[in-house]
């Protein structure tokens, strides 16, 4: 009867709404930062804890970092993996460590009632302090990274991602895959992880996000639960900032496939940039609507030369990328990626139209609240607005700052910001096939 009030409770959403998401924050006894919600409407709390400790970090060793997330849960403490998924499935909780550029995380969703809570935030507390680093588990979880990364190399939408991040961040830590490259995942050892996890995996590199059913003293009990025996530690040095390309660039990649895969962009912006939101709103006419989006207009709609066509900012800690892409056949790649300029080009110079941006401002604000309707949603924003330091306010806010664009700041934004002569660009398909070899 226990397991089948969590898979139901697991499949219904807790809706929330964006005006009563009330974050609160604190810091922990040995200096992790602690953001929290509480939302009552079912027994059941969604935590995070995140770390300044993604493959930004990796230094040479690219892929440490994705690789010692992986590890984590495969031993801690007195238990094995097979214990720890015994565990949480017991109580019915559900756990997962991942990586991105700027983040490391564990996370975990789970019932609030004392018992099943008790043995998943121990669990949890065990993976994050006591991981075990085993030899053997290390050289499975090693040959399934690289089997993976071999696997890569066979999709050329992957590849045109790797090539791409590394023409627009050259030697900056942002250029390398999140899971690394093949001879650099082959050269590391199971030392290399535990010096990384030992430095940064500490309080003081940490971020703890809870929502859910729990007062403010549980989730300040909880936090310190979870946290105990973590070394304060230190936070790492800052990134490096981003330099813009000094001149365009083209990259081809030959595979034999039927279609080309374009990427093309420069860095754009980070989480804080003051042109966050005319740069949001703009692209989402330019190409982040998708179906109403003037690329998808001009490539696919008038013109047919692909199936879908995007564009999009990426931002980060330090500047994440625009980026505009398409998929289409080989023998038109010419073709498309020239109206795919041209739009760029047009919307640069001219701007977008007054009703182009009242539709924008009404498909984002219209459909906002349901970005963060459930706890997992919504857990996510609020490790956003915790990692990336964004005023507690973000949420109730957003929206009247979208309705505060005008043209005019679109248009000024995408001059300064979006220089179409020094777009970095990537291609992967067959040239034999395109005719223009």
């Amino acid at each position: 009867m226990r397991i089948s009030l969590i898979s139901l409770l697991f499949i219904l959403s807790s809706q929330l709404s964006w005006a009563t998401a009330k974050i609160e924050t604190w810091p922990t006894v040995n200096g992790a930062k602690v953001y929290y919600v509480h939302a009552e409407d079912l027994p059941m709390a969604d935590i995070r804890i995140t770390f300044d400790a993604g493959s930004a970090r990796d230094g040479e060793q690219f892929g440490v970092a994705a690789l010692t997330s992986n590890l984590l849960d495969t031993g801690a403490g007195t238990w094995n993996a097979d214990a720890i998924a015994q565990r949480f499935e017991s109580v019915g909780a559900q756990f997962g460590t991942g990586v991105s550029r700027d983040t490391a995380w564990l996370s975990l969703r789970t019932l609030t009632q004392p018992e099943l809570f008790g043995t998943a935030i121990d669990t949890v507390q065990a993976i994050l302090t006591r991981p075990r680093f085993e030899e053997a588990d290390f050289q499975r979880e090693k040959n399934r990274t690289l089997a993976a990364l071999k696997h890569r190399e066979a999709s050329p939408g992957a590849l045109v991602d790797v090539a791409f991040y590394k023409e627009v961040y050259g030697d900056h830590p942002y250029a390398h895959p999140a899971g690394g490259e093949i001879d650099t995942v082959s050269a590391l050892k199971v030392d290399d992880l535990k010096k990384f996890y030992q430095q940064y995996y500490v309080a003081a590199n940490a971020l703890v996000v809870i929502v859910g059913d729990l007062s403010r003293q549980q989730a300040e009990q909880t936090a310190e639960r979870l946290l105990a025996g973590l070394p304060a530690g230190q936070k790492p040095e800052a990134l490096p900032e981003v330099a813009m390309p000094e001149k365009g660039r083209s990259q081809h990649i030959e595979f034999p496939s039927e279609q080309t895969h374009v990427m093309s962009g420069l860095p754009g912006l980070h989480r804080k940039d003051d042109d966050y939101f005319p740069l949001y709103v703009g692209n989402h006419i330019l190409g982040g609507g998708v179906l109403v989006s003037r690329l998808f207009e001009e490539v696919r709609e008038k013109r047919g030369l692909a199936y879908s066509t995007y564009s999009y900012f990426a931002p980060m800690l330090r500047k994440g990328p625009f980026i505009m892409g398409l998929q289409t056949r080989n023998d038109q790649v010419g073709k498309a990626m020239k109206v795919m300029d041209q739009t760029l080009l047009d919307f640069v110079d001219k701007g977008p139209t007054e009703a182009e941006l009242k539709d924008a401002k009404k498909n984002i604000t219209g459909g906002f609240v349901m970005r963060f309707d459930t706890n997992s949603k919504l857990t996510s924003y609020v490790e956003m607005i915790g990692f990336y330091d964004l005023p507690l306010d973000y949420l109730d806010t957003f929206q009247d700052k979208v309705k505060a664009v005008s043209v005019a700041s679109i248009k000024d934004a995408f001059t300064r910001r979006v220089d179409p002569k020094l777009l970095q660009t990537v291609t992967v398909g067959d040239s034999e096939k395109s005719g223009e070899k």
